[in-house]
């Protein structure tokens, strides 16, 4: 069955296009989802709510850009505005600390990176996640989050702190390989 049938047929509630569209696509978006969420559980339950959503919505997709982006952009907006509902993204001023590399080198590995970013405080981790991995600027940061454009800033400067120094104190080194 091709993507674009298959799509047409969860659009007509088909469970076993749904189902099949889960399972061909919940493995990437669960990466996404551990990304963003305090922990596996989080993950897996986000998870399970992005899907109802996309299932919902899935009626809006218009065969215009990639299913992949629009899978992603409504896995990133739903748990985002899971933090937005949440006071723990008010807006304040901060310092803007200067910026801080964080390296890391071949002894560090992807569950261990994943491990300290879903430790970082829920406002550092989105600002980090959506900075390093999506690309964000720090407008879109602050548009996406309800935050002021410093508040990104130093978010993400004190994110890359916490992740360097944890980092710094498992390899016992500071010479890695660089991520901006």
């Amino acid at each position: 069955m091709t993507l674009e049938q298959l799509i047409n047929d969860c659009k007509k509630n088909d469970s076993k296009a749904q189902e099949q569209l889960y399972r061909q696509y919940a493995p990437k978006m669960f990466s996404l989802c551990l990304k963003y969420s305090r922990n596996y559980a989080e993950a897996q339950d986000n998870l399970q709510d992005v899907f109802l959503l996309i299932f919902e919505k899935i009626h809006q997709y218009t065969f215009k850009g990639s299913f992949d982006g629009w899978l992603k952009r409504i896995t990133i907006n739903y748990i985002l505005q899971q933090y937005r509902n949440k006071p723990l993204l008010s807006s304040i001023d901060e310092d803007v600390v200067e910026d801080v590399e964080v390296e890391i080198n071949d002894e560090i590995s992807i569950e261990f990176l994943m491990k300290i970013i879903q430790e970082l405080p829920d406002r550092y981790r989105l600002v980090f996640n959506l900075s390093v991995f999506e690309n964000y600027s720090h407008q879109e940061i602050a548009d996406a989050l309800g935050i002021n454009v410093g508040t990104s800033k130093s978010n993400l400067s004190r994110a890359k702190m916490i992740v360097k120094e944890k980092i710094e104190n498992n390899t016992g080194s500071s010479k890695m390989p660089s991520i901006k």
